[in-house]
């Protein structure tokens, strides 16, 4: 069997898998409340759930609760104003779902190479894509580490194009000591089962211009002003294309209470961090994806190591019962996405390749999970 081809691992009492979901125990109770009430879809949990966010993490912000983290993408670049043909400057490694909205609306597609160290959007590689015709670029917090935002809004501001930020990844993380989610034009989050939290499925987006908060309500419903529906006005006009994008009541409940247990989440999951990176950062032959630079409060939803020897380490460690993958991936190996890189080159990416490795990081490691495993990471690494 290859080392590339391991299956997923089944969920059994001895092991350690690579990602488990987290759901608040009060869910199952709030949720079969829920399904006995009159509010299934979008109804008026979704608008605590929206505010209870604001007030955690983008207190200066408009919050949109959609039904996933891919939704709230293309809504920011909806919103954007981005149009067919416009340029737009994005990371080469990341979830395909930054990209594909892009195709939705025809734009053009500027892969940027990434930073070794942390596996970021490089801004050196950013700033040699910037054309007159580049209106946005779209930067992803890796792993939950920061980007290297005040230099992106530095490109941003000086070529007056829109910065979007991908934070899929990057609940509880915070620059300069502020949370990721308002420090940009748009950025978009991701509670699909395996993030910080799940709503089962679902997504935010936060808008720093609040006057577009009513147009992007109106997008994620079909272009339909729901309080004018819902005032009995039925004779409202349909002005623009809108989609289903809006969250469920029942995803909702799920997130308010999920929110309310959030400082735990990340208490813990730091904690399990902070082991793997003190056990695996004084062996030279392990390089930990991190950043010291104390303007960055990681995330703490991934724990990615670079070795030389990615294929048997993985191997070693499944055959401890340890389940490790490849997250994401470069989506120049993707079809869809050939004619924007053609004659392209992304050397730090070249090199991280086949090095790169995401250890279990979840409610469910213990400390002395961290520990063993990182014990077998240093020693089979070469």
């Amino acid at each position: 069997m290859s080392f590339k081809d391991l299956p997923i691992m089944q969920d059994k009492k001895k092991g350690v898998l690579l990602f488990y979901p987290y759901v608040s125990k009060k869910s199952g109770l709030n949720v079969k409340k829920k399904l006995a009430g009159r509010w299934l879809g979008q109804g008026p949990m979704v608008d605590k759930f929206e505010n209870e966010f604001r007030k955690k993490f983008a207190k200066n912000c408009s919050v949109i609760a959609t039904g996933s983290g891919t939704d709230s993408l293309h809504l920011a670049y909806i919103l954007a104003g981005l149009k067919k043909g416009d340029e737009v400057i994005t990371t080469i490694f990341t979830c395909t779902a930054t990209n594909i909205p892009m195709l939705y609306m025809g734009l053009k597609i500027k892969f940027a190479d990434i930073e070794i160290e942390t596996m970021n959007i490089s801004v050196q590689s950013v700033k040699k894509l910037i054309t007159k015709k580049t209106k946005a670029i779209v930067c992803v917090h890796y792993g939950g580490l920061p980007c290297d935002m005040d230099e992106l809004r530095s490109i941003a501001k000086k070529n007056n194009i829109i910065l979007i930020e991908d934070a899929a990844h990057a609940l509880g993380a915070k620059y300069k000591g502020k949370p990721i989610g308002g420090l940009s034009d748009f950025s978009t989050f991701s509670f699909q089962a395996i993030k910080h939290f799940t709503t089962g499925d679902g997504g935010i987006l936060t808008i720093k211009n609040k006057k577009l908060e009513d147009k992007a309500k109106r997008i994620r419903w079909f272009g339909i002003d729901r309080k004018k529906k819902q005032q009995g006005i039925w004779k409202n006009d349909v002005h623009e294309v809108g989609y289903k994008y809006q969250m469920t009541d029942i995803a909702a409940t799920m997130g308010c209470d999920s929110l309310k247990e959030f400082n735990q989440i990340i208490k813990h999951r730091k904690k399990i961090y902070k082991t793997y990176l003190n056990e695996l950062s004084k062996n030279q032959k392990v390089k930990c994806i991190h950043d010291f630079d104390k303007k960055k409060s990681h995330g703490a939803w991934l724990f990615t190591i670079s070795v030389n020897n990615k294929d048997f380490v993985q191997k070693k460690l499944r055959d401890h019962n340890i389940e490790t993958n490849q997250v994401h991936f470069r989506n120049d190996r993707y079809s869809i996405f050939k004619k924007y890189v053609k004659g392209k080159k992304f050397p730090n990416m070249d090199y991280l390749e086949n090095r790169y490795l995401v250890l279990p990081l979840h409610h469910k490691v213990s400390v002395k999970d961290a520990r063993y495993i990182s014990e077998l990471v240093n020693k089979y690494a070469k």
